[in-house]
This record gives C-alpha cells, structure tokens and sequence, in this order.
C-alpha cells in the first residue's frame, strides 16, 4: 500500500494547459474518487499518476519516492481501463497471468497469485475459459484480477464501469467496494458518474477545466458544496438554481426576493453582502415541498410535467426567474399534475445561497 502527494502538478500539450497546479494526498489505503465533466482532466491527471502521460512541472511522490521520471512498470501500480483489453486467444487463467510471465515469475508463483486474485474476485470456475465465453462483468473481473495479480501498492481505474448496462453497473460496484474492504490498498478511481463516486469514495475530489474545485466525503460534498459547480454536479437530479437578490441579512438567515416579487427565507449567513446584492438560491429536489395549496416560504409555478416512477413522482415547475423548470421529488401519492398550480416549500435549513461569483455563503445549522 502507498499514499501520494501531488505538488504543483501541471500538464500542458504545446500551449494548451490541461492541469493547473494540482496540490492533493491520497492516503494509504484510501478509496478516493475523481469525478466532473468530459475534458475536466481528471482522466489526464490519473494518466499522470500512472506515468503514461509525462508531467510538465510539479511533483508526485507514491510512498516517499518521488515518480516524476520512474517508468510505469517501476512505480508500483495497477490500471484498470475502461477497455477491458482481454487477450481472445488466451484463457482467464493465461490472461490474468501475463503480466507476471513477462516478469519472469515462476510458474508456480503465477498460479498461486492467479488463484489467489480468482478466489477474491469468485471468478475460479472461468479460469479455462476464453474472453468470448464471459460475459461484460465477468470480462470486468478478469482485467481487476490481471491488475491484482501484481500487488500494486496503488489501484487506478479509469472509468471502469461504463461499458456495462446499469443492471451490472450496480453489481460491480459493490464488488469494488468489497473489494477494496478486502485488499485495503490505496484506488484511485476516474468516473463522470456521480453516483459512482457518491457510492465508493471515501473522498471526492471534483475536478472543472484542469483544477480542482473541492475535495470532501460524499456528504461533506453533498451538504456542504463550497460553490455553484459542486452544488450542481453532486446530487441526482442536480441542485435547482433560482436567481434572486438578496433583501435582508441576518447572522442567522437571509431574506431573498425572487423575480415575480416572492420573498424567501434561507438559512445562511449573507451579512459579508450588500443589499441588493444578486445572489442564486439553491434547494436540491428531495428537499422541496410541494403542495395544492399554501405553504410557508413558498415558491409557485405552473407544473410543465409530472413523472410518475412509482418510488416518487418527479413534478417539472415553471417558476419564474428559474434556471430551466424547478425539479421536485415528490410523494408518489401527491396529487399535483401536469397544468396544476404548486406552491412549493423551501425550508429554511435546506436552502443554500451562493453570491454572485458562485462560492456558497455559509449555511446556519438549526439551533444556531
């Protein structure tokens, strides 16, 4: 197992800067996931951990060795890639194998770490078959098992799971999360799927065009989202983000005024901003109360749609100002419909506010 330290890292191709001065440790033994958009460079930065893409300045340090100029092959590390590169003409056993033959391991030295990796994964009745004999998952397991058969002091994926259905998309993870209870070694792991990295991580880091944005637990990022970016990437469906300005602040709470004049009540410190200041106001689906009738500290809109799902019913409203419609996950039993009129609550304490560059105001726990 290893921990790493990344200081200052940079990558750029000619002129184009991709990573802007990375500072971030994993420690040994964690499970930490990076996560944002296509083109963020999260997958160029785990490129760069694993030395297959060179570093334009910084340093990484895996242990206490600095790796800027190690070869991959000496860094002490597995990747997992989205593609699972099976080799067709082998069997299971001889592909999880490989590596270690080119290594110049024993015969008996593969088999005993293939068997080991098989028992871990429960793959030891597919060991005689070939690649087209197995299944997405299966196949899955198999390019994990090549990776562990190394005992790498750090596991990095990229992307994994996004060449299964959904079905196996939520089997393998929790066979990842098994996994690493079992190994107890350092994963590093690339996904656009927030889920996914809501779900594994110990910690996530959110990467936005080269940088950085936040790094937190799944609910540190979920409760405590530092600005309008995480706010709106961590959460499914994503945060509901209404422009308001900002009428009255109090340590305790502030009072915003939306476009057609409706007054709310937040629970956030806005005392740093001026009256008048443009604000966001921010209240995630779940959190929304919606009703026929009055509410206090309401919103209303027309309901352009009503999803009906079985678990909760998705109400899609109209309320003005609003940055597309409000999303609001319902009681499958609430009776509004599609036409309907909704007064929508937003309790206090769920409220977020972020000023006008986008960073969050800080929320007021209850009681405070």
């Amino acid at each position: 197992m290893a921990n790493l330290q990344l200081k200052d890292l940079r990558k750029s191709y000619g002129d184009v800067q991709t990573l802007h001065g990375i500072d971030l440790e994993i420690r040994d033994g964690e499970f930490i996931v990076f996560v944002g958009p296509s083109g963020c460079g999260k997958s160029t930065m785990l490129r760069c951990i694993a030395g297959l893409e060179e570093i334009t300045s910084g340093e990484l340090y895996i242990g206490s060795q600095r790796v800027n100029d190690v070869p991959p092959a000496q860094r002490g590390i597995a990747m997992v890639f989205q593609s699972y590169a099976l080799y067709p003409h082998m069997t299971v056993a001889e592909n999880m194998a490989f590596g270690l033959r080119l290594a110049g391991y024993k015969k008996e030295e593969q088999q005993a770490a293939v068997q080991r990796a098989a028992q871990i994964l429960q793959i030891e009745h597919l060991l005689d078959r070939k690649p087209k004999a197995l299944s997405g998952g299966q196949r899955q397991r198999v390019a994990i098992g090549r990776a562990i058969v190394r005992k790498p002091g750090v596991f990095l994926f990229d992307e994994p799971l996004s060449n299964l259905d959904a079905a196996l998309r939520v089997q393998m993870r929790v066979e990842l999360a098994r996994l690493h209870r079992e190994l107890k070694t350092t994963m590093v792991y690339v996904t656009h799927d927030q889920v996914e990295a809501m779900t594994l991580a110990h910690r996530i880091v959110v990467f936005n065009a080269g940088r950085i944005e936040q790094v937190g637990t799944p609910m540190e990022l979920y409760h405590q989202p530092a600005n309008l970016f995480v706010a709106g990437f961590i959460g499914s469906p994503k945060m509901n983000f209404i422009p308001a300005t900002l009428v009255s602040a109090t340590p305790a709470n502030a009072r915003v005024r939306l476009a057609d004049g409706t007054e709310v009540t937040v629970a956030a410190d806005a005392t740093r901003l001026a009256p008048q200041a443009k604000v966001t106001l921010g209240v995630r689906p779940e959190h929304v109360q919606a009703a026929t009738a009055h509410i206090d500290n309401e919103l209303r809109g027309e309901v352009q749609l009503a999803e009906h799902l079985g678990d909760a019913t998705y109400l899609y409203v109209n309320v003005a100002g609003a940055q597309g419609p409000v999303v609001v996950r319902a009681d499958p039993e609430n009776p509004l419909g599609t036409g309907d009129i909704a007064h929508l609550g937003v309790p206090p304490q769920r409220g977020y506010l972020f000023d006008a560059d986008g960073k969050a105001l800080p929320r007021v726990a209850a009681g405070a």
